[in-house]
C-alpha cells in the first residue's frame, strides 16, 4: 500500500489518489449545521438593521418616501433630460411639483380631515351604537359585556386616530413632522438629480457578474417603487371621487373628510379600503338612516370590486405581484414597528424586496442588457 493509497504492483505505473479524510464540517450534519449557522447570522443582522431603523425613524422614513417619491417621477426626469432640459432645471420643475402636491394633500388633511375629526368620529361611534343595538337583537348574539368590550375598542380606536391629544403632543408631532419634511426635500432633490450617479458611486467596488446585479436590483426597484406609487395614487383619487361623489349626492354629512380619508387609507392595501369605507356607512347611517347607509355600502363594494378586479391590473401592471397573504403579513409587520406609516411603506418594501429575488440572476431581464461599459463617475 503506498503513502496516497494506491496499490503498488511491479510494472504498473499509477497515479497517485490521495485518501480525503472527512472533516467534522465536510459530513451532511456539518453541511446543515453551517447552513444553520449562517441563517441565525443573517436573521440576527436583519433584526440589528431593523432595530436600528426603528430607532432613527425621523431619518429612514423621510429617506425611504424621497426613494419612492423619486422613483415615481423617474420617467418624467428621463423625459426632460431626452429633450435637453438642463438636469437643475429638470430637478426643480419636478421638486417644485412634488412639494406643491404634498402641499395641498396636507392642506386637505388639515383643513377637511382634523377641523371635523370631532364630528366624524362622534357620528362614527353613534353608528358603531346602531349597529350594536342590532346584533343585540339576533338569537346568536354576544353578551352585553363583549357588546361594550367591542364598542370601546373601535370607538378608542376612533378617538386615538383624531391628530393631536394636547398642545405639547401637537407641538412635538409639528417639530418632528417639519424636520422629517425638511429632511426628504433635501434628500429628494439629490436623488433626483444625481440618483443614477449615486448607485453607480455605489457599485463601483464591484466588477463583472456582481456589477450586471447591481444594476439589475437598481432598475428593478426604482421600476417596482414608481409603479407601485403612480398605480396607488391613481386608484386612490377614482376611489376617493367615486365614494365622495356617491355621499355628495347623497347628501351625507362631511362627504369631503370622508373622501380624503378614502384616499389617505387607499394607500394601505387590503385593510384601507374596507375601513374607510366602513367608516362612510357609519356616518351615512346615523345622519341619514338605514336606507342611505345601505346606498353607500353598495356603493363601497362597487368601487372596491372595480378597483380590485379591473382598475389595480391596468394601472398597476406587474409593479406589485404580491400573494394576500404576503401583503397582510407585511402589513402586520409595517404596523408594529412603525405605525401607520410603515403600514403604508411595508408593502413597497416587500414588493421590491421579492422583485430583487426575481433579477438576482437575471432570469427577469435579459443579462446582456446590463453587461455594458462601467460609465464614468465623477
Amino acid at each position: 500500500m503506498g503513502l496516497f493509497g494506491d496499490k503498488e504492483s511491479s510494472g504498473d505505473a499509477r497515479v497517485p489518489v490521495p485518501v480525503v479524510t472527512p472533516t467534522v464540517w465536510g459530513d451532511s450534519f456539518g453541511r446543515f449545521a453551517t447552513r444553520a449557522l449562517q441563517g441565525i447570522i443573517l436573521v440576527v443582522a436583519i433584526t440589528g438593521i431593523v432595530f436600528a431603523m426603528t430607532q432613527l425613524t425621523l431619518v429612514t422614513i423621510p429617506v425611504t418616501i424621497a426613494l419612492i417619491l423619486a422613483s415615481a417621477f423617474a420617467p418624467v426626469m428621463r423625459w426632460m433630460r431626452r429633450r435637453g432640459m438642463p438636469s437643475w432645471l429638470a430637478t426643480t420643475i419636478s421638486l417644485v411639483a412634488i412639494v406643491a402636491v404634498l402641499s395641498g394633500v396636507g392642506w386637505l388633511i388639515v383643513n377637511a380631515v382634523r377641523s371635523q375629526s370631532g364630528e366624524l368620529v362622534e357620528r362614527a361611534s353613534g353608528g358603531i351604537d346602531r349597529v350594536l343595538e342590532w346584533v343585540s337583537t339576533l338569537p346568536f348574539a354576544p353578551t352585553p359585556e363583549q357588546i361594550q368590550q367591542a364598542r370601546e375598542a373601535v370607538v378608542g380606536f376612533l378617538t386615538s386616530a383624531q391628530f393631536g391629544s394636547g398642545a405639547a403632543a401637537g407641538a412635538a408631532a409639528a417639530a418632528n413632522f417639519l424636520t422629517g419634511f425638511a429632511l426628504m426635500v433635501v434628500v429628494l432633490f439629490f436623488f433626483l438629480k444625481d440618483g443614477p450617479r449615486i448607485w453607480e458611486f455605489l457599485l463601483r467596488p464591484f466588477e463583472g457578474e456582481r456589477y450586471a446585479r447591481g444594476k439589475r436590483i437598481g432598475a428593478k426597484t426604482v421600476e417596482t417603487l414608481g409603479g407601485y406609487v403612480r398605480g396607488t395614487a391613481v386608484v386612490a383619487a377614482v376611489d376617493a371621487i367615486g365614494i365622495g361623489v356617491v355621499l355628495a349626492i347623497a347628501q351625507v354629512p362631511l362627504a369631503l373628510p370622508l373622501a380624503v380619508l378614502v384616499f389617505l387609507l387607499a394607500f394601505v392595501p387590503l385593510v384601507g379600503a374596507t375601513i374607510a369605507g366602513a367608516l362612510a356607512t357609519l356616518v351615512a347611517l346615523v345622519a341619514n338612516g338605514p336606507v342611505v347607509a345601505l346606498v353607500v355600502l353598495g356603493a363601497v363594494v362597487v368601487v372596491n370590486q372595480l378597483e380590485g378586479n379591473f382598475l389595480q391590473p391596468v394601472v398597476m401592471g406587474r409593479s406589485l405581484r404580491l400573494h394576500a397573504l404576503v401583503i397582510l403579513i407585511a402589513l402586520t409587520i409595517g404596523t408594529v414597528l412603525g405605525g401607520i406609516v410603515g403600514a403604508v411603506l411595508s408593502v413597497p418594501i416587500a414588493a421590491v424586496a421579492w422583485g430583487i429575488v426575481q433579477v438576482w440572476d437575471g432570469d427577469e431581464w435579459p443579462a446582456r442588457m446590463f453587461r455594458q461599459k462601467r460609465p464614468e463617475v465623477a
